[in-house]
């Protein structure tokens, strides 16, 4: 296939994509806005009710140069700034990573099958993780703790060693990437089995954390996950025409004018940074990097300039909402989010599954 040729096959299949780009750009609008109204019901639920009407007095008091006569009590205000909010924040920043990963991984890879954990991340991530908890000491670093600075350089370490293993000369095969990634992942998975088996009283913590967990959130950790994700997700955005274009092979991409190996270098180091940063804190959430772009691809179709966004917005508005379930549907305990994510996006992922009679890829 001539350059030509190749080019004309991207832009036929992307002027036949559905539904039209239009169409798409409504859709993001009124995520954006359904993102909104689901961050403000969740702020008025849980274990004490406050009103939609006292929630948006006590956010709009917060800017300056509005003076309210509070009508709440200083109790009410702790807890949807200092706790419920937060809480939601970073549900949505991550369900945002991770759905985004996935859309990246998937289409990097042109496996249906990819999501954000594919080479390691996770299970690097879990060892890392499982040592924070075992070891005896404490230690705060550029705002981490010890668990969540571990978790973290578990999943960078893991993605880095897979990617040199699968390294042959000056490409990186797809096929032997996964295939590292998966063998690594393998035995990281045994080495933290058999620490869990030796932990003791800590077994509880540590499947806590693993299953995922918004508890106990601030606005501390927010603010120490946020740029790393925000930066990440600009970058990968940046590069949306390029995973356009790379679902054709390597060599009609490299005819095309990209350079392969270092858009693969650009989009795995962005999306591992991403996967890391989400899994430090809240733990390996299941379900999202998988799910949510295959349900908006299946809705709104491959193209990656609206596929990415469209990921960004509707996996904040599942995790939000998954969070929330998970903290009130048997309060006063708390159901790992995990959990909740598989029971709530599987099913609706088949009924997509079945409605659309497959899955569209370039």
């Amino acid at each position: 296939m001539t350059v030509s040729e190749a080019a004309s096959v991207i832009s036929d299949r992307i002027k036949t994509i559905r539904p039209h780009w239009r169409g798409r750009i409504y859709a993001i609008i009124g995520l954006c806005i359904v993102v909104i109204v689901v961050v403000a019901i969740a702020t008025t639920i849980g274990s004490v009710k406050i009103p939609i009407l006292t929630t948006l007095r006590i956010l709009v008091s917060q800017l300056p140069f509005i003076d309210f006569s509070p009508d709440w009590t200083g109790n009410t205000e702790t807890i949807l700034l200092n706790i419920r909010l937060p809480r939601i924040v970073l549900a949505g920043i991550i369900g945002a990573a991770l759905s985004v990963a996935g859309a990246t991984y998937q289409g990097l890879f042109r496996n249906p099958l990819a999501d954000p954990y594919l080479i390691g991340a996770a299970q690097g991530a879990a060892l890392g993780a499982v040592i924070g908890f075992l070891l005896p000491i404490e230690f705060s670093m550029m705002g981490f703790g010890l668990i969540p600075l571990l978790a973290f350089s578990g999943a960078i370490i893991s993605v880095t060693v897979v990617y040199i293993l699968a390294r042959v000369g000056k490409t990186v095969p797809v096929t032997t990437l996964i295939l590292a990634g998966v063998a690594l992942g393998a035995l990281w998975g045994a080495i933290y089995s058999y620490l869990v088996i030796i932990s003791g009283d800590k077994i509880h913590p540590i499947i806590f954390w693993v299953m995922g967990s918004f508890s106990m959130t601030d606005w501390s950790e927010v603010g120490i996950v946020l740029p790393y994700i925000a930066a990440g997700i600009i970058v990968i955005l940046l590069y949306s025409r390029s995973l356009n274009v790379m679902q054709l092979d390597e060599e009609q991409a490299k005819q095309l004018g990209i350079n392969v190996e270092r858009t693969k270098l650009i989009l795995l180091a962005a999306s591992t940074l991403i996967t890391a940063a989400a899994v430090s804190f809240v733990g390996t959430i299941g379900f999202v990097g998988i799910i949510i772009p295959h349900a908006v691809r299946l809705i709104w179709g491959p193209d990656h300039r609206f596929l990415l966004p469209l990921s960004i917005l509707t996996g904040a508005i599942f995790l939000i909402l998954a969070d929330l379930i998970a903290r009130t549907v048997m309060a006063p305990t708390e159901i790992p989010i995990g959990i909740i994510t598989a029971i709530c996006g599987v099913p609706f992922f088949l009924y997509l599954l079945r409605r659309r009679k497959g899955i569209i890829y370039f």
